[in-house]
């Protein structure tokens, strides 16, 4: 892509455990006592932000502009969950990750993600002007 480092291949890794505060019932997605969707979601775009920010500009950051995921397993309160992230694809400012999501079941989602690089300051600027 450019100096900065970026390359194909990046991994990211993050875990957490699921706790009331991330049950569909609590988020508003469901009104089941499982780990909601859009926090396995919000875990693999943690993911993704993390493992790439080492190799971006003083500034810069990446925001996300695209998901198409499948949650595929249900995952109990107090189950350990991770997403892990691999950089597969990148084209100018547009980053794209295979991400999965995994208990300790074994898999509970998978997909694409898309995220852009962005400078932060003019980024904010620009949303609030709006």
């Amino acid at each position: 892509m450019d100096d900065s480092g970026l390359h194909i291949g990046i991994r990211g890794r993050e875990e957490a455990v699921v706790t009331e505060d991330l049950l569909a019932q609590n988020v508003g997605s469901g009104l089941v006592k499982v780990y909601a969707t859009a926090m396995m979601i919000a875990l693999i775009e943690k993911a993704a932000v993390y493992s790439v920010e080492p190799f971006l500009e003083p500034g810069q950051g990446t925001v996300g502009t695209h998901v198409d995921v499948s949650h595929c397993s249900a995952t109990p309160l107090g189950m350990r969950v991770w997403a892990e992230t691999e950089l597969v694809g990148i084209d100018r400012r547009k980053l794209t990750f295979r991400v999965a999501a995994y208990d300790e079941r074994g898999l509970i989602g998978e997909g694409r993600h898309e995220r852009f690089i962005i400078d932060y300051a003019r980024f904010q600027a620009k949303a609030d002007a709006k």
